[in-house]
């Protein structure tokens, strides 16, 4: 195997609760809610899916129905839409939907999954190329150095850069070319079938982890390593 593509988000990373993403928030700006209101607003928040890496929306609002399927395309969309579908949602002041989206960007709102260190420094150590392949609106690369990740990470392809995202093969065939290898050398790691799953249609293998709070999922990266034995 010469190289490896991980999704990020929901496979290497994953985001912060609701929860406490919007008292986040609420505490930089020195605002108070009611624990009950709070826990209320935060389950509305997650029902109309305005936290990127969280749950989809369970309704799509009319104003967002045509950004969904292409959010992740530039900065832009990406903006636009998590912000509409948080706005479905009453806030005290209309400026904590931006400040929202804000922090969904800051390394603070991410966690590495228990297993993510120890997988991409042995895959660095071996000599493998580590790809990260993600569909998103905004540069991740900072998450990666806050948790000490980005020295085992050769190529970042980032949705929004390209204006391509998955399962489109192009963006996996960036990733390949960036890594100079052949897609048939090369295994996608990720926890969408159906964005992830896109790598197949360029002859690479892939493998998929559950998306799952980072308490509840300790150690599904590690199997990588025995795919990664099994083709030495």
């Amino acid at each position: 195997m010469a190289a490896v593509l991980f999704d990020f988000s929901g496979t290497l990373f994953r985001i912060e609760s609701c929860e406490s993403w919007l008292r986040a928030v609420l505490d930089e700006a020195e605002l108070t809610f009611e624990e009950r209101e709070l826990v209320r607003t935060s389950r509305a928040l997650e029902e109309a899916g305005a936290l990127p890496g969280g749950a989809s929306p369970t309704r799509l609002p009319d104003e967002a129905a045509g950004l969904w399927e292409i959010r992740d395309r530039s900065a832009e969309l990406h903006r636009a839409t998590y912000t509409t579908l948080s706005r479905q949602v009453p806030l005290p002041d209309p400026a904590l939907h931006d400040a929202l989206y804000e922090r969904h960007m800051t390394p603070a709102a991410w966690a590495p999954y228990p297993d993510a260190a120890e997988v991409l420094r042995t895959l660095h150590e071996r000599g493998v190329g580590v790809g990260v392949v993600s569909n998103i609106g905004w540069d991740l690369r900072p998450v990666f150095r806050a948790h000490g990740l980005d020295a085992y990470v050769d190529a970042y392809v980032l949705s929004y850069e390209h204006g391509v995202q998955k399962p489109d093969p192009r963006l996996f065939a960036l990733a390949c070319a960036a890594l100079g290898a052949d897609p048939k050398d090369v295994l996608m790691v990720g926890d969408s079938r159906h964005a992830d799953g896109g790598a197949a249609a360029l002859g690479c293998g892939v493998h998929f982890v559950d998306h799952l709070p980072v308490t509840r999922r300790p150690d599904a990266l590690l199997p990588v390593l025995g795919l990664l034995d099994l083709t030495d």
